[in-house]
């Protein structure tokens, strides 16, 4: 038997299914992460388109009957109105260069009632409670602000927050929250005030552009898939090799009784020679 009748032999289609399987599998997760990888890319290029334009009324980029477009991520835009400073909440669980703390999101009201919400910035964890030490006031009165568009944030399950906290910036809990109909198409991420106060919270860094390590573990995923069929072949190779070398490779044929009893003739005849 060549060696090909004997890869095909039904021990070894089987094989070949489940390495066939396997592939299907690696190849899923490849797909997934080059899925990944396409993500990162298109950010990086909204970031580096979006970033640095100079800023337009917010009502220019999302008035009424606008939908959320992700071509609008991080369009600088200006919005004037009152901070609704009773209304301040803290989001919890937040990193930012190691540390773990608080963003401290306002309601914004414009003269007219439309309301957005704007991320004033970053704060630590207090010392001694999970709690910042200290949260900086936001401004009184008729406020200028600039801030970089960014849509709200989905709940996460199992995540929850005490009072006056929140645990992603979900815009419609801010409105359960403060009772403010914010737009809940997108928020602000602070750029400015005006006036200015002092002391304020972190702002924003600018995103790193970093696509990170999708496009490698693309390959990897696809290498594993290849490797299958190679550790397939490889093992039906070794097995025909035995079979050569006079060890069962396959499930042989029981031999028949004729079989049998010409190999005893021939063992008795030789006895008597």
């Amino acid at each position: 038997m060549s060696i090909f009748r004997h890869a095909f032999t039904a021990k070894w289609l089987s094989g070949l299914g489940v390495a066939v399987l396997f592939a299907a599998i690696t190849t899923m997760f490849g797909l997934w992460q080059w899925d990944r990888r396409g993500q990162a890319v298109a950010e990086i290029e909204r970031i580096e388109t979006n970033f640095d334009q100079t800023p337009v009324a917010f009502g220019d980029l999302l008035g009424d009957g606008t939908l959320w477009s992700d071509d609008l991520r991080w369009r600088p835009v200006v919005f004037e109105g009152t901070y609704a400073v009773e209304e301040q909440l803290l989001v919890r669980t937040r990193p930012r260069g190691g540390a773990v703390g608080f963003e401290v999101v306002v309601p914004l009201v414009g003269a007219n009632g439309e309301a957005v919400l704007v991320n004033r910035g970053w704060v630590p964890t207090g010392e001694a409670q999970d709690f910042p030490d200290e949260v900086p006031r936001a401004p009184e009165g008729t406020v200028t602000v600039t801030g970089r568009l960014l849509p709200g944030e989905p709940d996460i399950s199992g995540r929850t927050a005490p009072e006056g906290q929140l645990a992603t910036i979900n815009l419609e809990r801010v409105e359960q929250a403060t009772g403010i109909a914010v737009d809940t198409r997108a928020y602000l991420s602070l750029m400015s005030e005006q006036p200015r106060v002092t002391p304020t919270p972190v702002l924003q860094p600018r995103p790193a552009l970093d696509e990170g390590p999708h496009l490698s573990y693309t390959f990897q995923w696809f290498l594993f898939g290849l490797l299958g069929f190679i550790a397939w072949g490889y093992l039906v190779r070794e097995d025909y090799k035995r079979g050569q070398d006079g060890t069962p490779a396959t499930r042989r044929e029981r031999p028949s009784d004729q079989d049998i009893e010409d190999a005893l003739l021939d063992q008795a005849e030789a006895s008597r020679g």
